[in-house]
């Protein structure tokens, strides 16, 4: 197909008006895949042989029924096509070391991926050819651009306003905060929509602070005729910011139809938890990750962020609801219908990053509608989707207290007594490395030096060990499930980071981490190896009917120890994993630049492919519309927390497919 470069001009955006006999069609596809699975899945995308949502459906399962690639043969995968964005160097050039962090779609037999500049390109899925680009920023200096992680876009479709048909979009959020609407066989611009096209989204939450960050980083949720934004917002200090309130667009109209406070103002349920009037103007409690959505009893899931700032709080006393919350709304009046605090007045910046996954868990012989949300501290909780009440037991367990002045940490903070943690809860000189002696006299010698009482220690004005730091154990990959087992696929990493706060001068004061950068202040060795006995990044997989863990397989190797002999050890990661009817798990996410797959019921690695770098990103897969091929596509980019800025970059998006 031949490529063309988008011009921005506006479209009436009402492809034309067919598809009677394809939807019928669909429809019963639908209705025989679903005799199958959906007792236990999201009946609305179980048999999906495309990838139309971030999560491969609404309720973020991660699930395709495709099975052409399977145990058997899956060691025969074979790269089918390789794009280039033509980012890397830009990222690089602007000191930036963001990762190339998106998950494509899949739509119609066109894909559709988004960059670090917030660009949308479509490809022809079974090619790699390019169909069209459309860059938001294409009236701004290449030193001028912004660059933010971008996990991808989202597609809505609906019956046409305007005759017979179906009305379909493309919906960008952009790291400067603007949500654009798009024709998904063009690339042009919905002119109906908001003011040609676009919503700044900085309107009615960022009025008062011109100047302060406010971005859109993971892809808007979708209800019927809605789409439903969170935000990345500054973490400060100081805490005074744009608002990280959840809102509903009109996917037609751009019309605003509802706002959440995610903050509750005077009057609001959750209220009371912030102290002095500390809920005033106060930034965090975002969604920054992607939202999940009960599209039969119309519930929209939030799994939110800490309140700003993120490593400090005594300025906002108490609990601090909806941070670090999941919340549950009405999707079409953002109603409150319940709420579940996985961390109390949060100073770890432990926020909820990772999708909701909505699962089904088999009690006395029924099946309950559930959620399971992975969180950055490897625990693991199963609410039931409609009380929000967990469904295995939470202890309330007295933890560390902060000796920074003017600090109130919460005296205790849950724990789920299954599934268990899916890391270690606390380092003792036990868990200290014996790769050599040599790196385990060193780690002794820095845990001799730090306060660390197990997870949940506040950061001090001296060094404490912070652990698991805040890109896990688990992030904003989240799981996969299997609605056919009942199996879900967590990867995690352990990774603990030596960190101290110090006092800024602010009235009242204040204080802030001496340095962000995580990556200089790992807790390692001298050859920069985790400090802690391996396996330091795992893929695990849960039982979510009996809360046990199946299996727990190294995810990663370094290739310094594996030359040495050294078994498989894993290795820190970001992005995560899905599972296939062919009994795979695909994931990459490990920082070795590899690709793997799994065999689902075991654990055991069945196939492994080198990349351009590390993906640090969720893979898709699909079935080709004219071929019938089944491919599996990854983004490599390296970059992101989880990497050095030495770590190789690159721009690639990878599709495999068997020979």
């Amino acid at each position: 197909m031949k490529a063309m470069e988008q011009q921005q001009f506006s479209g009436p955006c009402f492809p034309p008006g067919q598809l009677h006999k394809e939807v019928f069609l669909v429809l019963a596809f639908f209705s025989l895949m679903c005799l199958g699975v959906c007792a236990r899945g999201d009946d609305r995308s179980a048999g999906n042989q495309e990838w139309r949502s971030y999560g491969g459906d609404p309720g973020g399962m991660r699930y395709s029924p495709l099975e052409q690639i399977n145990r058997k043969n899956v060691g025969n995968l074979r790269r089918a096509w390789t794009y280039h964005t033509g980012e890397s160097n830009l990222v690089i050039r602007h000191g930036s070391n963001t990762g190339f962090a998106a998950t494509p779609l899949v739509v119609d037999g066109i894909l559709y991926v988004t960059t670090h500049s917030s660009r949308v390109i479509a490809l022809n899925a079974e090619t790699g050819a390019e169909v069209w680009k459309y860059d938001p920023q294409s009236d701004r200096r290449k030193e001028d651009r912004k660059f933010q992680p971008n996990r991808g876009a989202s597609y809505w479709e609906g019956p046409s306003t305007n005759g017979p048909g179906i009305e379909r979009r493309i919906f960008l959020g952009t790291g400067d905060g603007r949500l654009i609407a798009l024709d998904p066989k063009t690339g042009t611009l919905c002119s109906e929509f908001g003011k040609g096209g676009v919503i700044d989204l900085r309107v009615g939450v960022a009025d008062k602070w011109p100047e302060g960050f406010y971005a859109l980083t993971s892809p808007p949720a979708i209800y019927k005729d809605l789409v439903i934004t969170g935000s990345r917002v500054q973490e400060g200090p100081p805490a005074e910011g744009p608002s990280g309130d959840v809102r509903a667009f009109g996917a037609r109209t751009g019309a605003l139809m509802w706002q959440f406070h995610t903050i509750p103002y005077p009057g609001e349920a959750g209220h009371e938890t912030w102290k002095g009037g500390s809920w005033k103007d106060r930034s965090g409690v975002n969604v920054w990750g992607v939202m999940s959505v009960d599209t039969e009893r119309g519930i929209v899931f939030l799994p939110t962020g800490s309140p700003a700032y993120d490593f400090f709080g005594g300025d906002r006393k108490g609990k601090n609801l909806f941070g670090n919350s999941l919340v549950a709304l009405d999707a079409m009046t953002g109603k409150l219908l319940w709420h579940y605090q996985m961390v109390h007045h949060d100073v770890w910046d432990y926020d909820l990053s990772a999708q909701p996954n909505l699962v089904t868990v088999l009690r006395n012989g029924r099946r309950l509608p559930a959620v399971a949300q992975i969180t950055k501290m490897g625990l693991v909780f199963v609410l039931d989707r409609l009380t929000g009440q967990p469904l295995f037991p939470v202890e309330e367990r007295p933890v560390p207290q902060s000796k920074v002045p003017g600090e109130e940490t919460w005296p205790t903070q849950p724990f789920p007594i299954k599934p268990p943690p899916l890391i270690r809860t606390k380092i003792t000189e036990e868990d200290i490395t014996d790769i050599s002696p040599d790196s385990k006299r060193y780690c002794s010698e820095i845990l001799a030096k730090v306060r660390h009482e197990g997870m949940y220690t506040p950061l001090g004005l001296s060094p404490t060990l912070f652990y698991p730091s805040t890109i896990g154990g688990g992030n904003w990959q989240g799981g996969a499930f299997d609605p056919t087992t009942g199996l879900l696929y967590v990867n995690v990493s352990e990774v603990g980071v030596v960190l101290n706060l110090e006092e800024v001068n602010l009235d009242p004061p204040s204080y802030r981490l001496v340095r962000k950068s995580l990556t200089d202040w790992y807790f390692h060795d001298q050859n920069l190896w985790p400090c802690q006995k391996p396996p330091w990044g795992t893929l695990n997989a849960i039982d979510v009917d009996t809360g046990d863990l199946v299996w727990k397989s190294p995810l990663g190797v370094i290739d310094d120890l594996a030359a040495r002999g050294v078994p498989p050890t894993g290795t820190r990661n970001l992005g995560g994993a899905i599972v296939t009817a062919g009994g795979l798990v695909f994931i990459a996410a490990s920082v070795d630049q590899r690709f793997r797959a799994f065999d689902s019921k075991t654990g055991k690695e069945l196939w492994v492919t080198k990349l351009e770098a590390s993906g640090h990103a969720n893979p898709i897969t699909f079935q080709g519309k004219k071929t019938g091929r089944q491919f599996v596509v990854i983004a490599a980019g390296g970059g992101g927390y989880a990497s050095e800025m030495s770590d190789p970059h690159s721009d690639a998006l990878v599709a495999f497919a068997l020979p």
